[in-house]
């Protein structure tokens, strides 16, 4: 009992990171249209803030070099010292004035996010009991689930028709003097607020994170291995392996082509509600935290289901719902309340039951200790890097004002399918079992 106590303790201690990677995308995504007309921004600007952000190429970048940094030197001291490089990322969005600063700001936010994901996902399941590594890895959703909801709500108060927004006045006229300014200039302190927010928590994270322990098997791991190498010698192990190569194959083709969808509506979705739905930027915020509070919901519901039910089912169960969501879409169209509602709800249940919650389960799963880390950091580089060239092609295909939706509606509801068949024939038989068993039955004694 102490040890699952303990195990839980630091799930959630380490979940922080999920919240702030969550809590990023949001927050870049809920000011959008501020920092828009603030900074006088196109939509192509719109495309590359996504493309370098957390959401997609920042945290591709950051998640191969993170991956590998951890297994050589440890997970705690990787996304330990890492909250220090995403509290300058966004002091430095907080500070912006001009479009480089705040591309400059997105990406080294993105950067930190990429660097401390697979390091902690890695920590957690190698620090979880063998029937608690699914509650615990979807525990760890669950803050990623909160991240958004706090951040949209928070922005909701805030925007220029909030309860808080005589505060945003307040400290727009604080640091910009008495002299009258842009309305504009005004209400983008609203986004800033809001990025200084997640400085405060990742300067908790920073201060809790530096009290856990390293991680068990990677200090029995480096115990063990003698030889001094460098920080990215398992990289051609790695792909030598056909272990490996099948593995890395099946785990970022499940999680790439859900990821291009999920990345489009993490960054997008208030613009497509209000482009392509018709609802105001409020509305628009608004079902978004409801949408957020059924995904809370339903992971928690999942995390207490994973570890006693069969994966391969409850998979599909959650990727179905993603393709009900975007069939309903592209046959019965969601420019009205109503299918805007059913679609809202469905995506929420799917991303409740996610396939990044199976994903952060099977990689911790699938591959030694001895690069567990780099080989997540990979496949996170690869979603991410792919997810960031989508990311602006979905601008053109989209356009300005949503005229391409229906082609993007069908392109997404094609990429969840093939997520669909992927992660449902090749879901590993893994549950209940230790993972230097899971090592031993895939790899042998001789690693």
């Amino acid at each position: 009992m102490a040890n699952q106590k303990g195990s839980l303790k630091s799930t959630i201690t380490v979940s922080l990171t999920n919240y702030l990677d969550a809590g990023a995308i949001v927050a870049g995504a809920s000011g959008l249209s501020l920092w828009q007309n603030y900074l006088g921004l196109s939509e192509n600007h719109l495309g590359w803030l996504n493309a370098i952000s957390a959401n997609c190429l920042g945290a591709a970048i950051g998640a191969i070099i993170g991956g590998f940094l951890a297994d050589r030197y440890g997970r705690k001291t990787i996304y330990t010292y890492n909250m220090l490089i995403y509290m300058l990322g966004v002091l430095l969005i907080c500070c912006t004035v001009n479009f480089p600063m705040l591309l400059a700001g997105f990406l080294i936010t993105g950067i930190s996010v990429g660097v401390g994901v697979p390091a902690s996902w890695t920590y957690i399941g190698e620090n979880s009991e063998v029937h608690n590594r699914g509650r615990n890895i979807a525990i760890s959703q669950v803050a990623w689930g909160i991240g958004p909801t706090v951040i949209l709500i928070l922005g909701w108060l805030l925007a220029s028709d909030g309860a808080l927004y005589g505060f945003v006045k307040n400290v727009a006229a604080w640091f910009q003097g008495t002299t009258a300014a842009r309305e504009v200039a005004v209400n983008v302190f609203s986004s800033r607020i809001v990025f200084a927010s997640l400085f405060i928590v990742a300067f908790i994270a920073w201060r809790l994170q530096r009290q856990l322990d390293e991680s068990r098997e990677w200090l029995e791991h480096k115990a063990s291995d003698s030889a001094q190498k460098s920080v990215f010698s398992s990289f051609g192990v790695l792909f030598k392996n056909k272990v490996n190569v099948k593995t890395l194959l099946f785990l970022a083709g499940m999680y790439l082509s859900w990821n291009l969808v999920a990345s489009v509506m993490g960054f997008f979705q208030q613009h497509i509600y209000e482009t392509a739905g018709g609802l105001t930027n409020g509305q628009a915020n608004l079902l978004t935290v409801g949408q957020w509070l059924i995904i809370i919901f339903t992971t928690w519901f999942f995390s207490t289901i994973v570890d006693k039910v069969n994966q391969r089912w409850l998979y599909f169960t959650g990727v179905f719902f993603a393709v009900a969501a975007w069939l309903l879409v592209v046959t019965v169209g969601i420019n009205n309340l109503t299918g805007l509602l059913v679609f809202t709800v469905l995506w929420g249940l799917q991303a409740g039951i996610s396939v990044q919650s199976f994903y952060a389960l099977w990689a911790s799963e699938l591959f030694p200790a001895k690069y567990r880390a780099a080989a997540q950091g990979v496949m996170f580089f690869i979603v991410r890097g792919l997810s960031a060239v989508w990311g602006l092609a979905f601008t053109g295909i989209y356009g300005d004002n949503g005229e391409g939706f229906t082609l993007a509606a069908f392109l997404m509801l094609g990429l969840l399918t093939i997520s669909l068949l992927i992660g449902t024939i090749g879901a590993p038989q893994t549950r209940g079992k230790s993972l230097e068993q899971i090592t031993r039955e895939r790899y042998g004694e001789d690693i």
